[in-house]
């Protein structure tokens, strides 16, 4: 079976690798990766390590926390002023890479002091979107054993179902600045106030999967769900654009595609 000759490999790469820190953020793929880890190699030569930050959603930071302690496993929390690295607050296409290039750099430094390899839950569908990010990683050496191993989205979900990880089907998540165009200043309460605007959706809308409220000029909120919930999304529209106005955005919308991955990137692909 093509999945057990990934698993195999990933294991064999993992086990070749001996001592590792695993860059966490509490994602299925991540997940997984530390999991399998912690199955192959000594408990004391396996380490997480999560960045927290204004980019990244409290329940996510709280989902990291919760694994690790379920598992017993070393979890190393560094807090990080994104805003504050050069150029990242003005929001560029790159981004996402001058980003991972400190945060993982911070990252590398903490690895070698336990003599660990950095790895990170990067999986082999990541190279189809625009990620910026991957050229840091790479230029950090940072190793990916799943995409290594060649594992895909699905098959990660797959076994994480067998293993009975309460992360099987968690929906994916992104950088709370991910929601920005690019160019667009991002500041703390911007960034503060979509996300509370997520989390309300969520409350108010349990049938949706994913959620995303993406911000464009003028304070407009482009809700992204699943087409499905687009009835329940319209039901409740009066709750959710007061909600939406307390939090300063002057215009609601709902996006008739529905949600997508990596919607803010369109426009790069169409230039």
């Amino acid at each position: 079976m093509q999945i057990e000759r990934k698993l195999t490999e990933l294991r064999r790469i993992l086990h070749n690798m001996r001592n590792v820190l695993v860059a966490f953020s509490g994602g299925t793929d991540s997940a997984f990766l530390l999991s399998i880890a912690l199955e192959t190699l000594p408990k004391d030569n396996v380490r997480a390590i999560t960045a927290n930050s204004c980019f990244l959603p409290q329940k996510e930071l709280d989902d990291s926390i919760r694994f690790c302690k379920n598992r017993d496993c070393p979890h190393l929390i560094i807090d990080v002023d994104v805003l504050g690295i050069p150029g990242v607050a003005d929001n560029p296409p790159n981004r996402c890479y001058l980003c991972k290039k400190a945060i993982f750099k911070e990252f590398s430094k903490i690895s070698k002091s336990y003599n660990a390899i950095l790895v990170d839950g990067s999986n082999a569908d990541d190279a189809s979107d625009y990620r910026p990010g991957r050229k840091a990683l790479e230029e950090l050496a940072v190793r990916s054993p799943l995409a290594e191993a060649g594992l895909e989205k699905y098959e990660i979900r797959e076994v994480s179902r067998i293993m009975g990880l309460s992360t099987a089907g968690k929906p994916s998540s992104a950088c709370l600045a991910s929601r920005f165009p690019y160019g667009r200043r991002l500041t703390l309460e911007d960034l503060q106030n979509t996300s509370r605007a997520e989390e309300f959706l969520m409350g108010t809308v349990p049938t949706a999967k994913q959620v995303r409220v993406r911000v464009h000029q003028g304070n407009l909120a482009r809700i992204e769900v699943e087409n499905g919930c687009f009835a329940e999304i319209l039901q409740k529209r009066h709750e959710i654009v007061a909600k939406f106005k307390d939090l300063g955005f002057d215009y609601i919308t709902l996006d008739l595609q529905g949600y997508r991955m990596g919607s803010m990137n369109e426009a790069l692909k169409r230039g």
